[in-house]
């Protein structure tokens, strides 16, 4: 299989990941442990195939703070939510698996808004289907049509907060487009 050649500079998100956690494994942060790291992460991006890490060129730290924020506490909120129901309710608390379309296209925010979605307790990502931007999650606590179509607006509103945050322009223009005309964030 040929594969496209990529440059350093979309390459270079990816070698830097990879030096870090090659010496988060090995507990070593050392220079020579780190140049070494870099060799292997060199090799693997040249030899083995792995599709490139596409970044929108931004990053907007201002959303990512106000991100954090939410993020924690929408955790703190689950996590008394995840009590509650295993006190109160146990095994009568009724589960569904959601679809839920995204916007983007992008590997990098579907696996933000995926990884997201599944840190915050309650729901877990089972599947991922690229060709279709859809994440597929076992969500708690979603026995009736509100309920999943509440999960799907968080969600959507995870992804849409993920692409104010990294996200192309052209994302962020859709997404301002979408909020005009009324549509769901």
């Amino acid at each position: 299989m040929s594969r496209k050649r990529v440059s350093l500079r979309q390459e270079l998100p990816l070698l830097i990941w990879l030096v870090l956690v090659w010496g988060a494994l090995w507990r070593d942060f050392s220079p020579g442990n780190l140049i070494f790291g870099a060799i292997i992460a060199v090799l693997i991006t040249q030899f083995l195939y792995l599709p490139p890490v596409e970044l929108g060129g931004r990053f907007n730290v201002f959303h990512a703070f106000s991100y954090l924020w939410i993020f924690l506490f929408k955790v703190v909120q689950a996590s008394a939510q995840v009590l509650y129901l295993a006190i109160f309710r146990g095994p009568t608390v009724r589960n569904a698996v959601v679809a839920v379309p995204l916007r983007s296209t992008s590997d990098l925010i579907i696996t933000a808004t995926g990884h997201a979605t599944s840190l915050v307790p309650g729901s877990l990502v089972v599947e991922v289907d690229r060709s279709t931007s859809t994440l597929y999650l076992h969500a708690m606590d979603a026995s009736t049509a509100a309920d999943v179509e509440k999960v799907r607006r968080e969600v959507r509103a995870t992804e849409a907060r993920i692409i104010r945050i990294m996200g192309t322009r052209a994302e962020v223009a859709a997404l301002r487009a979408e909020q005009t005309q009324g549509g769901s964030r």
